[in-house]
């Protein structure tokens, strides 16, 4: 991160002050929590629209690249993965919203799929109107919207998503890695 976001009151620099919380690789012990913030998110949000019946296996879906963590205070209260190149499994706890953790989550993200050439996707249901907001507010791109099944047999819904692709970089920016 550029410019004064993530300085220490007073100091020269020295990186994220605890109460803006941090992101790191998800490791495998930090899954039952994960599980935890996004029952969480689940009852306040409705995210994700149907409840896994494996909620670890949910996070860990086939094809993921890799996995993220969002920490306050030490506690594990977001999540992000990369699966090829789309944005996946990307929650932050109610009680954490507001703190740039969602967009820091994002960044991370970004960071690794510039380092392996790729140019992010995601879909979002139209509805969860924060997540639109965060990803038009931080430039990306919305392709187009349609309507998707979701679900099988009596319990398949008819569901509207937004489908982005992310901002252009722009040649020459720097990649970090997180």
């Amino acid at each position: 991160m550029t410019g004064e976001r993530g300085r220490q009151p007073g100091g020269s620099g020295g990186g994220v002050r605890p109460e803006q919380g941090r992101v790191r690789r998800r490791e495998a012990e930090d899954l039952g929590a994960c599980v935890a913030v996004l029952a969480d998110v689940h009852v306040h949000s409705g995210y994700p629209h149907q409840w896994p019946g494996d909620p670890a296996g949910w996070l860990t879906p086939a094809g993921m690249t890799a996995a993220w963590v969002a920490e306050l205070d030490g506690k594990v209260v977001g999540h992000a993965a990369l699966c090829g190149n789309e944005v996946s499994r990307l929650y932050v706890a109610p009680g954490a919203h507001g703190r740039g953790l969602g967009a820091r989550l994002l960044d991370t993200i970004d960071a690794e799929a510039a380092a392996r050439g790729l140019r992010l996707v995601l879909e979002v249901k139209t509805s969860n109107v924060a997540a639109v907001a965060l990803y038009e507010r931080r430039g990306w791109v919305r392709r187009c919207t349609e309507r998707q099944w979701w679900g099988a047999g009596a319990t398949a819904e008819e569901v509207e998503v937004h489908h982005y692709d992310a901002p252009a970089r722009t040649p020459g920016a720097a990649v970090t890695l997180r």
